[in-house]
């Protein structure tokens, strides 16, 4: 039995924890908030409240298997689930609206032919059937082992490479790798299906022009294995979770914030905290962004020179998240779709706004994509006469746009709200407040690891050349989203209890 000291209770952390705390380790979290979650957060008032984190779940399975190996309880029997459907309505600049029904890929090809013309939804299915080559090769590299020493490998995309045009005498040149804008414009054409395939990059940060054809299994995830929400919000994930680690006996302390990681010969020996505690561990689990370790290591840098290390580049902290959350008067209306994706009129100035054309101040896009988020759930609202709303969209982060200057932050929020008008009819006369959450208070925008373009969208390795310390969480391998940090945590756990050759599942 060894002494765990984690850094930081998100939930990959809390993954971690819980794992190891069944494998007969002693663990002991220390985060210097107030609260549980990380990023899974919630806000409450006047008995309206608002995931202001991710509002869906995606992968369910991995949290599934968390629940199954920790304890007798199942997830289910911890949280209420449902999935969504339609999984998604999208309101596109020329005002046509779809549905895609959940988990159909079927049902999505006819919705999209109905919508957008005959044949849309075809190419939209052959594009879905070249992301799940994608997938299938680098679920196992992405997702469920972890990072391989010879990363290199992982820089090549796996989507599918439509080869150049044909030289002469019908010889075919070398196929091309292309970014997810490239592919949209090749293999879908149709505007509204471009919007549609690069709005899934943007919701996790990603700038479609930069980001790998590999991209394409964002949607292929979605349309795969559904779209999930959880009674209460996601945020009821991250309860049971903690509740789940005091059952199996991992101690909390919260404000309490960890100053520096301490090694003896060499090796990670525990942490020391702000107020001059130091808690001795044979291991030590960084629940934080790894650009933040070397600051807790006195200088010491974790990661070679030969290893992916953080960076500030493509997906990976170039975007933020805007949420505004409202509080409606009257009754969600009969039908309403839980998630609306309202696309921006000028796909262009979007993305310059958010990630720039080079250097300089950013300027926000007039009418950016709005996703609306509407559960109808009676745990988010006082009664049945009012109704929670959230808005989020992806902006610059804090730096290219001031976001701690209150009047842009509101000028962003009201440009928010006039676009969600058309997934909410009467909404700016429905509100009775809003709350604005800027990038800082909400996040930044944090999507999975993706392969291709030489290894730029993968993140730092669990096991660092430090023995004794790894990294978890979102900003670690296999990256963002709820289900890649739970699939962090399980990872970390692994490598623990098995040594560090261990090669994840079977």
């Amino acid at each position: 039995m060894a002494r765990i000291a984690v850094i930081g209770a998100g939930m990959g952390a809390m993954a971690a924890a819980a794992r190891l705390a069944v494998a007969g380790h002693r663990v002991a979290v220390f985060e210097r908030g107030a609260t549980h979650g990380g990023g899974v957060r919630r806000l409450a008032r006047d008995g309206f409240t608002f995931d202001t984190g991710p509002g869906l779940l995606h992968l369910p399975a991995v949290y599934r298997d968390l629940f199954v190996k920790t304890g007798r309880e199942p997830l289910e029997s911890c949280v209420e689930m449902a999935q969504v459907d339609p999984a998604s309505r999208h309101v596109f600049a020329d005002g046509t609206a779809v549905s895609l029904p959940n988990a159909s890929r079927a049902g999505v090809l006819t919705a999209l032919d109905e919508a957008l013309g005959a044949g849309a939804g075809e190419r939209w299915s052959a594009l879905v059937g070249r992301a799940r080559e994608a997938w299938d090769a680098t679920r196992r590299p992405l997702l469920e082992e972890p990072l391989w020493q010879d990363w290199r490998v992982l820089g090549r995309d796996p989507y599918p490479a439509v080869h150049r045009r044909r030289a002469l005498f019908g010889r075919s040149k070398r196929p091309t790798t292309a970014t997810l804008a490239e592919v949209a414009r090749r293999e879908l054409a149709e505007p509204r299906l471009v919007a549609l395939l690069e709005s899934h990059a943007l919701a996790y940060g990603f700038d479609p022009r930069g980001a790998p054809a590999s991209a394409a299994v964002l949607p292929y995830m979605e349309q795969t294995f559904g779209s999930w929400y959880v009674r209460g919000g996601v945020r009821a994930l991250a309860d049971a979770l903690y509740e789940r680690c005091l059952a199996r006996k991992v101690e909390f302390g919260f404000g309490a914030e960890v100053t520096g990681i301490v090694e003896k010969a060499g090796r990670a020996a525990g942490v020391e905290l702000a107020d001059g505690r130091v808690h001795e561990a044979e291991f030590v689990v960084a629940g934080v962004d790894p650009a933040r370790l070397p600051a807790l290591l006195a200088g010491r840098q974790p990661y070679g020179e030969d290893d992916v290390r953080p960076q500030d580049g493509p997906g990976q902290g170039a975007a933020g998240r805007l949420t505004v959350c409202l509080a409606l008067r009257g009754a969600q209306e009969p039908g309403a779709a839980h998630r609306t994706v309202v696309h921006a009129a000028d796909r262009a100035a979007e993305l310059a706004g958010v990630f720039g054309d080079g250097p300089g101040p950013r300027t926000p896009c007039a009418r950016p994509t709005v996703t609306v988020l509407r559960p109808d759930d009676p745990t988010t609202r006082p009664d049945e006469g009012h109704e929670a709303v959230t808005l989020t969209a992806t902006v610059a982060p804090q730096g290219p746009v001031d976001w701690r200057e209150a009047a842009t932050a509101e000028a962003a929020a009201d440009r928010l709200t006039e676009v969600a008008e058309a997934a909410v009819p009467g909404l700016r006369e429905r509100m009775l407040w809003r709350e604005v959450l800027p990038p800082a208070d909400s996040g930044a925008a944090a999507g999975p690891a993706l392969a291709g373009r030489d290894g730029r969208f993968l993140r730092p390795g669990n096991r660092t050349r430090i023995p004794g310390l790894y990294a978890v969480g979102g900003r670690s391998h296999p990256g963002g989203g709820p289900a890649h940090a739970g699939m962090s945590g399980a990872l970390v756990a692994g490598l623990i209890v098995n040594g560090d050759d261990w090669h994840g599942s079977t």
